[in-house]
């Protein structure tokens, strides 16, 4: 896929921004330490990495899940398989 730089950028803020919301509302974290947990699982990646964006192919909901509770979160915890609608109202 190929990315303008306002289009990753806006995907990478909205991805961020829905990481953090999970760290902190299921991981307990505080606003400053679900932020740098957003930031290192969404580095950004210069226009000409390869895979630029690759990481986007699943919702942070996901993401956030697996760290907090490992791959078998969907088995062990069903009732985490698909996320609120608060998390689905986030922009």
């Amino acid at each position: 896929m190929t990315w303008s730089e306002e289009e990753y950028l806006a995907c990478l803020r909205g991805e961020r921004g829905r990481y953090a919301w999970v760290m902190r509302r299921y991981g307990g974290l505080s606003p400053a330490r679900a932020r740098e947990a957003a930031v290192a699982h969404y580095p950004y990646e210069p226009s000409d990495a390869p895979y630029r964006g690759l990481v986007f192919h699943d919702e942070a909901w996901h993401w956030a899940m697996l760290a907090l509770y490992g791959d078998r979160y969907t088995v062990e915890h069903p009732e985490l398989i698909a996320p609120p609608a608060e998390y689905q109202a986030l922009d």
